[in-house]
């Protein structure tokens, strides 16, 4: 399987209620890459909490006025240390602060994560299909970090039109043998590759990934494949 990844470097400056969809279908077939049906488009949490008017003022000159919002948008805190605080978001996400974030925004504003992931994905999806008449997969993209490692990642935090997970239980490896536990978070696997292209300085909001396997295409979840239920986690 070979995939190709190219940005979506166009899309203008978003505000609350813009139209997303449009904006990337426009950007993508302007910048001569027209979406295609079985594209993957990754689309960054940022500019989603951004049309649906998930920015909250903040006061600019006091550094830690976000932290607030923290505790009002975690379910539970987990750990604290100094300014850091990591907690289980409403979502179900562990993750630093809340997944709030003050970068690509301006002075003033922090933003929330959207209410809901999995349905935004589902508008933009069905926006660009109510466009273009193609059929895409979204993934909505955060950088999050990662516990025991070092440095950070994007993952998914919503998907429509894709598995979040895949499941190769029961079939077998290279050499026959059957696999027994192995389900692959492709979603979180697609985000991580198109950051490549997006970067996190360069403004970029959208990427497409091309090539995708069509198997992988489906009615997925990430609230209801990739988020671990307590019972089953073994470190909370």
């Amino acid at each position: 399987m070979r995939l190709d990844i190219f940005p979506i470097e166009t899309v203008p400056e978003v505000r609350s209620g813009d139209d997303l969809a449009g904006f990337i279908a426009e950007a993508a077939a302007r910048e001569g890459n027209p979406l295609l049906d079985g594209d993957v488009v990754v689309v960054t949490q940022k500019v989603i909490s951004k049309a649906e008017n998930m920015l909250v003022a903040i006061d600019p000159d006091d550094p830690l006025s976000h932290k607030p919002l923290v505790e009002q948008e975690s379910v539970r805190i987990l750990r604290r240390r100094g300014e850091l605080i990591v907690s289980e978001t409403k979502h179900g996400f562990v993750c630093a602060n809340a997944g709030i974030d003050l970068s690509n925004i301006d002075r003033g504003y922090a933003a929330l994560l959207p209410e809901d992931s999995d349905r935004s994905a589902r508008r933009i999806r069905d926006g660009i299909k109510f466009r273009l008449g193609v059929n895409v997969a979204v993934i909505v993209s955060d950088t999050f970090g990662r516990p025991w490692r070092r440095g950070l990642t994007d993952v998914a935090i919503g998907v429509a039109g894709i598995e979040a997970v895949v499941d190769l239980r029961g079939t077998e490896d290279a050499k026959g043998r059957v696999l027994q536990v192995t389900e692959v978070c492709v979603a979180d696997e697609l985000a991580a590759a198109a950051e490549m292209v997006m970067g996190k300085a360069s403004g970029v909001a959208a990427a497409v990934v091309r090539g995708v396997n069509p198997a992988w295409l489906g009615e997925g979840s990430v609230r209801d494949q990739v988020i671990r239920h307590p019972s089953e986690d073994l470190f909370r």
